[in-house]
């Protein structure tokens, strides 16, 4: 009886020669199951890292590399200081001085005389940027072939129809704009000049319109923000960066915080299309085809 106990109680507590302990049992399960745990999450972030890196790296290859820049940030910042100067000193003062000086103000003249008013602003505000920026870069002459490139050549097509069907999306980046920012109560809604000619149906006025908005503003502003800005701060950061960085300097040159967003947008299409192509044509060709877009709104 006693040997059968003891075979009993053995058997009970399990000590086979064919089992483990139960203590070893216990250990060993939840230890085996750390450590898989440990090498998932392990392996997830292994996994997680490569896809980020694979990301990265095709973005890279998407919008190509840097260019030589042979300026420093001192440059950057002198041309964009100049730049914005310019623009406000013209607009603001020159012009309207120019006009009382002979013998009217803007608000007195005509939708015809408002539109060519506002084309000789575009257009004397866009050739002293033109002006500012061969005065500061006159001293890297000659500049690599890859600057303020202009040509028919190319596969950017493609690119540019691409960029068309953002149109929509950066349409509802506006509404979400004016949700999030709304203009104040006390805030005077009025009509711009533009949108008087639209609703005089001013046809003179219209065209003169089309002219500074489709035509003039493109060139400008493609020449500064994608043609130098954004090329230039590929000295320093990767050309992804340069993209954001440039769009959102392009974005608060307009100084209305309820376009913001959508401004950041186009202006990141239209730096993908730039820095694909090395060539400033397709990026204007895109910012017409944008404001006549929104011009063609303004007349329905």
């Amino acid at each position: 009886k006693l040997q059968k106990w003891k075979i009993s109680c053995f058997r009970h507590e399990g000590f086979s020669p064919e089992n483990p302990k139960p203590e070893y049992i216990e250990h060993f399960l939840p230890e085996e199951l750390v450590q898989t745990e440990l090498y998932k999450s392990s392996a997830h972030r292994r996994d997680w890292k490569s896809t980020l890196k694979e990301a990265a790296d095709a973005v890279s290859r998407a919008v190509g590399s840097g260019w030589t820049v042979p300026w420093t940030a001192e440059t950057i910042l002198q041309v964009m200081l100049l730049w914005v100067a310019a623009f406000w000193f013209i607009g603001s003062w020159m012009i309207p001085f120019a006009a009382h000086m002979a013998g009217f103000s803007k608000e007195s003249l005509t939708f015809k005389g408002q539109a060519l008013f506002s084309l000789v602003t575009d257009v004397t505000e866009g050739l002293a940027g033109i002006a500012i920026l061969h005065r500061c870069l006159s001293h890297f002459h000659p500049l690599p072939s890859d600057w303020f490139k202009f040509s028919l050549r190319g596969k950017w097509l493609f690119d540019v129809a691409l960029g068309c069907l953002m149109f929509p999306f950066v349409n509802q980046l506006s509404q979400f704009n004016l949700t999030l920012l709304p203009l104040m109560p006390s805030t005077p809604v009025t009509l711009s000049s533009v949108e008087q000619s639209i609703l005089a149906r001013d046809p003179v006025a219209m065209a003169l319109y089309a002219i500074v908005v489709s035509i003039c503003a493109p060139v400008w502003e493609e020449i500064v923000f994608r043609g130098f800005l954004l090329p230039s701060l590929t000295r320093y950061m990767p050309v992804w960066s340069a993209i954001l960085v440039s769009s959102v300097a392009f974005a608060l040159a307009h100084f209305n915080v309820q376009r913001m967003l959508p401004l950041i947008f186009l202006g990141m299409v239209m730096g993908v299309v730039f820095a694909r192509s090395r060539n400033l044509l397709p990026s204007m060709l895109l910012h017409s085809l944008w404001n006549g877009f929104v011009f063609l709104d303004l007349m329905r």
